[in-house]
C-alpha cells in the first residue's frame, strides 16, 4: 500500500493530502529513510513522523483498505 493512503487509513494523518505534503517536506521516514508519498510500506515497517519539534514513532502492524475510526489504532503501534 503507498504510504499517503496507509498514513491517512490508519489516521495517522487526516487527509492523503496532507499526508502527500508531509511525505514533500521530507517529514516523514520508513525504516530510517526518508519516504515519498508513492512509497510502498509493508507490515513490519517503522514510521516516524515530525510535527515541528515533536516525533512520532509507530511500528506497522497490518495493512487494510479500509477500516472503521475504532479499529485504525489496531493497525500500528506507537514505540
Amino acid at each position: 500500500m503507498r504510504l499517503d493512503k496507509y498514513l491517512k487509513v490508519s489516521r495517522l494523518i487526516k487527509r492523503r493530502t496532507v499526508a502527500n505534503e508531509a511525505c514533500d517536506a521530507g517529514r516523514i521516514t520508513v525504516n530510517g529513510k526518508v519516504a515519498k508519498a508513492s512509497q510502498q510500506v509493508k507490515a513490519g515497517d517503522v514510521l516516524e513522523i515530525t510535527f515541528g519539534n515533536r516525533s512520532v514513532k509507530a511500528e506497522i502492524l497490518k495493512i487494510a483498505e479500509t477500516t472503521k475510526k475504532e479499529e485504525a489504532a489496531e493497525m500500528f503501534r506507537y514505540l
